[in-house]
């Protein structure tokens, strides 16, 4: 297999499990360097490490809660130390919260646009040094379908998704100048954690509204950002690329 990321060095949130996982796997296969992202979930990111060890890749753990200051300053110094450079930086971590949005609290609404969008953005400023220093920079950014349309009874996470795709349209025009590319997923069902807890009738109403009727697996989204990582999406800068099967 070619080795399209061969010698970049990137940095994934939220990689412990899920999409995150699917996206360092292919990224480890495709010769970059990862470096595994997490907030609590060590176990997670040790696993995903191995992962990508056993699919002949490379990378280490570098964990951190992007929302938190200090522990934002850790991962950029970390990769400064040791890199000088970021080559494609993955805004993958987020939460979500079912539910009416008129139960929501005050905690509730600031911890999921902390985690989904606050985060990503001060993280994704504070390397930008960082990212200037690297070849043919690439960020992605990861929303949701329910960015692009809204979801009832996911007003947060929607709102939250909603402005990871502006973000992305607006910061990939204020640094196309300098070479970096700005671009979104926006995944539709896919097959992780997130949803395990739809029952089995609740899963076949929604892929029955798909018209791939399936849901995705997570390698596919992997597949997806590891095209925009490469230089084969050398001209795509300020895209939101769904993938859902159709179901949009």
């Amino acid at each position: 297999m070619e080795k399209k990321l061969l010698g970049k060095i990137v940095y994934i949130t939220g990689a412990s499990k899920g999409i995150g996982r699917g996206i360092a796997r292919e990224f480890g296969k495709a010769g970059a360097f990862v470096l595994v992202g997490y907030n609590s979930d060590l176990e997670g990111a040790n696993e995903t490490l191995n992962m990508i060890k056993e699919l002949g890749g490379s990378g280490e753990i570098l964990g951190g809660n992007v929302a938190n200051k200090d522990e934002r300053n850790h991962i950029i110094s970390s990769i400064k130390n040791k890199f000088g450079k970021l080559d494609v930086l993955v805004n993958n971590a987020g939460i979500s919260k079912i539910g009416l949005f008129m139960d929501a609290s005050d905690e509730e609404i600031d911890s999921i646009m902390n985690v989904n969008l606050i985060g990503a953005m001060k993280l994704t400023r504070d390397s930008m040094d960082l990212l200037r220093e690297g070849s043919n920079s690439s960020i992605i950014n990861i929303s949701s379908i329910w960015g692009n349309v809204g979801a009832s009874c996911e007003v947060l996470y929607s709102t939250t998704k909603g402005g990871m795709n502006l973000f992305t349209k607006a910061l990939a025009k204020e640094i196309a100048p300098w070479g970096i590319r700005v671009n979104c997923i926006a995944p539709g069902v896919i097959n992780t954690e997130m949803n395990s807890w739809l029952s089995k009738e609740e899963k076949e109403g929604l892929e029955e509204e798909i018209p791939m009727n399936r849901f995705g697996e997570v390698e596919e989204i992997g597949r997806v950002a590891k095209f925009l990582a490469s230089e084969d999406s050398s001209y795509l800068t300020g895209q939101i690329l769904t993938v859902d099967g159709g179901m949009l």
